[in-house]
């Protein structure tokens, strides 16, 4: 075999070689992020079930976020939320997932505004296990401005009520009936 062949031959084999690499890296990129998105969908479904036992089987290694989780869980049951629309889980990297999800709830219904609120859960996903989750949400300024009304006017509503973390129904009921008072001496159009 010439040097030319043997040159050939061992190009070719290094790029076949680099290829199929990548198509195993491409492959392995590709399962983990429908396996974070089974993983998601499984939190998402839990969540929303209401089901306290449920969210916490798929939360057994969140250990700094499952507290938080679980007392928004109640929060939202408490506050009924109902889902409007599960949007397009987007998948940031191999670690994270975001799942916005839009609610219908008593809180918007209480200030009167016709608006759905977006809520987002970031998912920390590692090695299959959800590891932490952090929550944000696009609730309007009036949302804020409500908040801020009760603790300045009627903090009797929600000091007790939304104290700790055993009381999320207390605390949503007090905060909707906070927006319900603040709404009627509000009446300018939302």
């Amino acid at each position: 075999m010439s040097k030319f062949n043997k040159a050939t031959l061992l190009i070719f084999g290094l790029l076949i070689n680099m290829l199929s690499c990548k198509n195993v890296s491409h492959k392995r990129d590709s399962i983990n992020k429908t396996l974070n998105s089974d993983i998601a969908l499984e939190f998402i479904t839990a969540f929303y079930s209401f089901n306290k036992n449920s969210l916490q089987s798929v939360l057994t290694d969140a250990d700094d976020s499952r507290s938080d989780i679980l007392y928004y869980q109640k929060w939202a049951e408490c506050g009924n939320y109902k889902v409007v629309k599960q949007n397009d889980f987007i998948i940031k990297n191999d670690s994270l997932v975001l799942c916005p999800i839009t609610v219908k709830d008593d809180l918007m219904g209480a200030l009167e505004i016709d608006f759905n609120v977006t809520d987002t859960f970031h998912l920390t996903i590692i090695n299959e296990k959800i590891k932490s989750i952090e929550t944000s949400s696009n609730d309007p300024e009036i949302f804020y401005e409500a908040k801020d009304w009760i603790k300045q006017n009627k903090p009797e509503l929600t000091e007790n009520a939304c104290e700790g973390t055993l009381t999320p129904c207390e605390c949503v009921k007090a905060t909707v009936k906070g927006f319900i008072e603040f709404r009627a001496i509000n009446t300018v159009k939302f």
